[in-house]
């Protein structure tokens, strides 16, 4: 209890608004060809305090010739403008006051002499608030290095993830994870797993959407998080290595670009690995009803398990023309894991009275593969802003997983029975996305496209049983299962933005999805098509220059998984068997958020969110007790089913608080959340039951810098115990510490990173009850470690003569 209070106390502490400062000011304008009018993409803005050496802020403009650098203090400046093939412009006594500076368009002038290196080093803001999103900057804490994105992403405000890696966002496990703007079946089938493959070295922010706007997909309730990787826009070749071994994980990741004029190539790619640790669980089920044998079954057990992963992409980006641009990449990723887990079970019957013993012996392996390609055409029209994006994006991805189970009384060293199978699923899926974007004017933006998504599973499973006479395993034609789910999406939207009086900005859109499937093989049936209208609208009302408020709304839909369908039934402990539900139906949700941001001086930052979602049809997880069942020739006796179901409604009521202070001259940075929130739910599988508990999730960060070179960094985070239709899952505590020195002209890092240094293991207690049974099990998992991360920075900006005509590259390169 007092590890709860202390980190929920320093989170409210951290974010008073007494802590911040007032006079925040932005500086922002658009880069030109002072012949053509034409924007200059990827030019790089230094801003120089009068009389200083050193930059007080970077950027590099967009592909609109736009940059914007946030978190300025006040006072005079001057502007260094760098791109190569054209003469650098420095522009001096630029005042900066508090709130928005625009300086409109500033031209350059052409130059066939070399240009100088230029790199700038500047700190973004660690919160960006858009109109249909907040972007997080993570790209420089130091407590994931060595991580994969599942240690950024719970550092991230309104997400929160548990000690197994699954996410949520404002409560919600149901949502959709994009990987630099595009979907991925790794993501959809095994979302844990797939986060894993990702260094958190090459994450540069996270975008997140909670209430998606008619653009994006409608699928997932609980919203979208995007994760953006880094990459560079630099002349030349550059790149990083980056290097990590420690206790629990060990890997390493790299990433080399290359520019020359108007073609660029981008190569990256890592691996890691989860060293074997035991995992001791325990479990008390007791059964009393009068369908079922009164009878208590516990369970002791301790496994080993661990995984490894590697990951690849190769990308190109050709800017054809100053209007056209084409881009390709393909990103290949693998997974493995594997897992051995001896249990000693006692199972006892009351009426009449019997007991057994026996031990059991589980072997699991596993793991996914797969390849995403990705290529865009953009076309920019002469009028500003206008532009066409084509994108394809077929993915492919395989999953294979294997189990052999004995069991064999505990006097006895032949096992009685046994069983072991395979389970394969090969997926193809196909997107084709058009976009179109019209500015009527600057201010008032139609966006429209078309959608479709193909997508094809293929799986099947073979079971086999011991015979043990023979001590030959036989196949078991009744747990035979081949599952084919073919489905097509098809979409279209349409979107417009436009001010509204003098202070607000209005976003309203409207899609339509069809979903179409088609007949399967197991159960020679087709599953329902349906059509999906899906409205939603953000209005914003800036306050003023530092502040603004917005309320948002979207209509969401979460499609059932096809693993979630497949009637398949899983008896490989065949007291917890498991199966699939063909008749679930989409889940439909409705989400709104009012949202209150202010930006204060050197990047401070508070964000305050009241949301509300209600969503029916609500899927959960379901166990109910069978005193027996029935599968082909096999019969199962006092056996708990696990199904998912459509559960019912459930409304979810809360307030999530986050905020950034940096103070002692930015030496200091803290970053705190807090998010609270009232889960109401109404079964409809027990008719008039009713679940309502409050849920909090909190974090804190804390970052100083001793010096240029040397910070250190530590972070807290607790998540309360989560109540579902049926019980309790467990709470979730961690924090970390790290501390990192740069050498070699700070090209160089060595960070030593620990987490839970002072607890070894996290406790997780797990409680279910139904109408005839309750169940209590315990894992005790191994979560501390400590490790060290390297980090080698290379390369230079290495600018050539060229014509104006021909460039399109050129900027910075962050540190």
């Amino acid at each position: 209890m007092f590890k709860k209070w202390f980190f929920l106390l320093l989170a409210v502490v951290c974010l008073q608004p007494g802590f911040a400062f007032d006079g925040t000011a932005s500086l922002s304008g658009r880069i030109v060809d002072s012949v053509s009018g034409l924007a200059v993409s990827y030019a790089a803005v230094a801003l120089y305090k009068e009389g200083g050496k050193d930059a007080a802020g970077g950027t590099i403009t967009d592909d609109k010739g736009v940059f914007t650098i946030d978190g300025i203090a006040t006072g005079t400046y001057s502007l260094k403008i760098d791109y190569v093939g054209f003469k650098p412009r420095t522009i001096a006594g630029i005042t900066i006051k508090s709130g928005d500076n625009n300086l409109g368009d500033l031209g350059i002038a052409g130059n066939t002499q070399n240009l100088k290196e230029v790199t700038i080093t500047g700190a973004k803001s660690f919160i960006e608030n858009k109109i249909d999103k907040f972007v997080f900057n993570v790209g420089n804490d130091i407590t994931s290095a060595g991580g994969t994105a599942t240690d950024v992403l719970q550092k991230v405000p309104q997400v929160s993830v548990d000690v197994d890696g699954n996410v949520e966002l404002l409560g919600n496990s149901n949502i959709k994870v994009l990987l630099n703007g595009r979907p991925s079946p790794q993501f959809d089938n095994n979302l844990a797993d797939a986060l894993k493959v990702i260094p958190a070295s090459q994450i540069d922010k996270i975008e997140v959407i909670t209430s998606p706007g008619a653009q994006y997909d409608a699928e997932g309730t609980g919203g979208i998080i995007n994760i953006i990787l880094k990459e560079s826009k630099t002349k030349g070749i550059n790149g990083n290595v980056n290097l990590n071994a420690g206790t629990r994980q060990n890997g390493g990741s790299f990433y080399l670009h290359t520019q020359n004029d108007n073609l660029q190539f981008n190569f990256s790619g890592g691996g890691n690995m989860m060293l074997p640790s035991s995992t001791v669980t325990s479990m008390n089920r007791q059964t009393d009803s009068a369908g079922a044998t009164q009878s208590s079954l516990i369970q002791n057990g301790i496994g080993k398990s661990g995984w490894y992963v590697y990951r690849g992409q190769v990308g190109m980006d050709w800017d054809i023309t100053k209007r056209d641009h084409f881009s390709t990449s393909v990103n290949y990723f693998f997974h493995n894991n594997s897992s051995n887990t001896a249990t000693d079970q006692l199972q006892t019957f009351y009426n009449p009275a019997s007991a057994s013993s026996l031990i059991r012996n589980v072997t699991n392996t596993g793991g996914f593969s797969g390849l995403d390609w990705s290529t865009n055409y953009k076309k920019n029209f002469s009028k500003e802003g206008e532009e066409l994006n084509i994108n394809l994006h077929p993915s492919w991805y395989k999953s294979t997983d294997g189990f052999q189970q004995n069991q064999q009384l505990s006097a006895v060293d032949a096992p009685f029975s046994g069983q072991n199978g395979h389970n394969t699923l090969n997926e193809l899926e196909n997107y084709f996305t058009t976009d179109f974007t019209y500015p009527f004017t600057k201010d008032i933006v139609l966006n429209t496209g078309v959608k479709s998504i193909i997508t094809r599973i293929y799986s099947g499973s073979d079971h086999y049983d011991l015979d043990s006479a023979s001590g030959a395993y036989l196949l078991d034609p009744f747990f035979q299962n081949q599952f084919n789910y073919l489905r097509d999406i098809y979409a279209a939207y349409a979107s417009m933005s436009f001010p509204l009086y003098k202070n607000y900005s209005v976003k309203i859109g409207i899609r339509d999805e069809a979903t179409i499937f088609h007949r399967t093989v197991t159960s020679d049936s087709t599953i329902p098509s349906y059509n999906t209208v899906v409205p939603s609208a953000v209005i914003s009302r800036k306050l003023d220059k530092n502040q603004n408020i917005k309320l948002a709304y979207a209509f969401r839909i979460a499609r059932p998984g096809w693993w979630t369908m497949n009637p398949f039934i899983d008896a490989s402990d065949p007291l917890n068997i498991s199966q699939g539900n063909p008749a679930l139906v989409p889940e439909i949700g409705h989400n709104i958020d009012l949202t209150y941001f202010r930006s204060f001086e050197h990047g401070s930052s508070l964000m305050i969110m009241a949301f509300f979602r209600y969503s029916i049809q609500d899927e959960q997880s379901y166990v109910y007790m069978l005193p027996t069942l029935a599968v082909g020739d096999s019969l199962y006796h006092n056996v708990a089913v696990n199904t998912n179901v459509n559960a019912g409604t459930q409304q979810t009521t809360g307030l999530n608080v986050s905020g950034t202070l940096k103070a002692l001259d930015e030496k200091l940075e803290l970053r705190a959340n807090i998010n609270v929130f009232n889960k109401y739910i109404v079964s409809e599988i027990v008719a008039g039951a009713t679940s309502s508990s409050m849920n909090y999730r909190t974090n804190l960060n804390i970052s100083y810098k001793f010096s240029p070179t040397l910070v250190a960094e530590c972070y807290g985070n607790f998540r309360s115990a989560t109540t579902a239709i049926q019980g309790k899952f467990p709470s979730f505590s961690t924090y970390s510490l790290a501390i990192r020195k740069l050498f070699w002209d700070k090209n160089g890092s060595l960070a030593f990173t620990t987490t839970n240094p002072f607890t070894p293991y996290v406790i997780q207690t797990t409680n279910i009850a139904g109408n005839d049974f309750s169940l209590v099990s315990q894992r005790k998992i191994l979560y501390q470690s400590f490790g060290l991360a390297f980090t080698y920075k290379f390369g230079k900006l290495e600018y050539h003569d060229s014509k104006p005509e021909g460039d399109m590259g050129g900027g910075e390169e962050m540190h």
